[in-house]
C-alpha cells in the first residue's frame, strides 16, 4: 500500500481525537488524525510525524497524519491501513493458498467482519486488528477498551464452532517486533475472550510490516503470546 504526497512535520498537540496540530515547513497545520485510539505513547510534543496531503477539495483539513517516529522505530498509525494491506496481500497470494475470492465487510451473525475468504476448504472469516502499541520491543492490543473487538471475537468463535474457518489477524504496523499479546491491563475482557476463542478453534495470527513514510506492506509472522 502506497500513499500519495507525504511531508514531514513535528507534532504539537491533539485538541481532540480527530484532529492534531503539526508544525511543517509550510507552517502550523491542523490535520486529520487517521486513528481515533488514544496513541498517548506515540503523539508526544515534538515527535516526528508524517502527513499525507489530501486530494478532495471538500476536505476540512489539507493533510492526514499517517505515521510517527517513536525513538528509532517508524510506526504507521493509519487505522484504515491494516485492512487495505491485508486485502492486497491476500489477493497477491499471501496468507492462505488457493483463495478464490476475497469478500470484504462480510456480515456474520450480528457482526460485520472484515473479510470472508473463499478457499478450497470452504469459507474463512477474518477479522483484522491494527496494532500500534509497542513496549520494549513487544506489541500489545488494544491500546484502549474495545467492546466491539470482544464482539468480533465472539462471532469468530461461533463461526469456528459451526465448522467454518475463523481467524483473528493482527497487523502490527511497524517492523522488528518480537511478539504480540493481549493488553490485559487495559482491557482484560478482550484477552479472556481471545484465549477462549483460540481454545475453541479460532486461529490467532500476527504479522509485522515494512513501514516507510510513503508505504506499508505485510512482512513476516510474529509470535502471539496468549
Amino acid at each position: 500500500m502506497r500513499y500519495g504526497t507525504v511531508i514531514p512535520g513535528r507534532f504539537v498537540d491533539r485538541p481532540n481525537r480527530f484532529v492534531a496540530h503539526v508544525e511543517t515547513a509550510e507552517g502550523l497545520q491542523t490535520v486529520h488524525v487517521k486513528n481515533t485510539g488514544r496513541c498517548r505513547e506515540l503523539l508526544l510534543p515534538g515527535a516526528a510525524v508524517y502527513l499525507e496531503r489530501g486530494t478532495s477539495p471538500a476536505r476540512k483539513t489539507a493533510f492526514d497524519l499517517i505515521a510517527v517516529e517513536k525513538g528509532e522505530r517508524l510506526i504507521n498509525m493509519d487505522a484504515q491501513a491494516p485492512n487495505k494491506v491485508f486485502g492486497e496481500w491476500v489477493r497477491g497470494g499471501g496468507f492462505l493458498p488457493g483463495v478464490m475470492a476475497v469478500r470484504p465487510e462480510f456480515t456474520y451473525g450480528e457482526s460485520r467482519l472484515d473479510f470472508c475468504l473463499e478457499t478450497p476448504e470452504g469459507p474463512c472469516l477474518v477479522e483484522v486488528k491494527g496494532v500500534t502499541l509497542e513496549e520494549g520491543g513487544a506489541a500489545r492490543f488494544p491500546d484502549a477498551p474495545t467492546e466491539r473487538g470482544v464482539k468480533h471475537i465472539r462471532e469468530l468463535q461461533r463461526a469456528a464452532e459451526a465448522g467454518l474457518g475463523a481467524v483473528l489477524f493482527f497487523v502490527v504496523q511497524m517492523e522488528g517486533i518480537r511478539s504480540v499479546a493481549p493488553n490485559d491491563e487495559t482491557h482484560p475482557a478482550f484477552g479472556a475472550a481471545l484465549r477462549e476463542a483460540a481454545e475453541r478453534g479460532v486461529r490467532v495470527c500476527a504479522w509485522d510490516c515494512a513501514v516507510t513514510p510513503e508505504s506499508i506492506a505485510i512482512r513476516r509472522p510474529v509470535p502471539v503470546i496468549l
